[in-house]
């Protein structure tokens, strides 16, 4: 059982935003400050990768854990409304791995950093993850 209203649980949901959230911040932030430079959401590249370093060919996703079922603490099956969270959730996996594909046929590299990630009390493995990732 919801612990919300109907009408309360849909309010909430439509404030979830596809871009500029709080993980993606921290990670622009972070990116910012240590010198890196990028563009954000380009429409022409698949997926409209969250970060994007067009010189490199490089790009960033920012996953969140719910919507892009992360195997860790944060996916958890909604117990209302099954079967348009199963379609919905297996349909965001499926367009996530083809659009990776095709980021990958076109010669680019791509980077997923989790939710969860971000999350961590230390945050120094993550980052020095993305600066093998983006220097290498």
């Amino acid at each position: 059982m919801d612990v919300h209203s109907p009408k309360v649980r849909s309010y909430n949901m439509s404030q979830i935003k596809g871009k500029n959230t709080k993980p993606e911040m921290i990670v622009r932030k972070w990116l910012w400050n240590n010198g890196y430079r990028y563009r954000l959401h380009l429409k022409y590249l698949p997926g409209k990768p969250d970060i994007v370093f067009i010189g490199r060919k490089k790009a960033i996703f920012v996953h969140g854990c719910f919507w892009h079922k992360h195997d860790c603490k944060y996916f958890k099956w909604p117990k209302s409304n099954i079967e348009f969270w199963h379609q919905k959730i297996e349909g965001n996996v499926k367009r996530d791995s083809y659009n990776y594909s095709k980021l990958v046929s076109a010669g680019w590299k791509y980077l997923v950093i989790w939710e969860c990630e971000l999350k961590k009390p230390d945050l120094v493995p993550l980052w020095n993850n993305v600066k093998e990732f983006l220097d290498s």
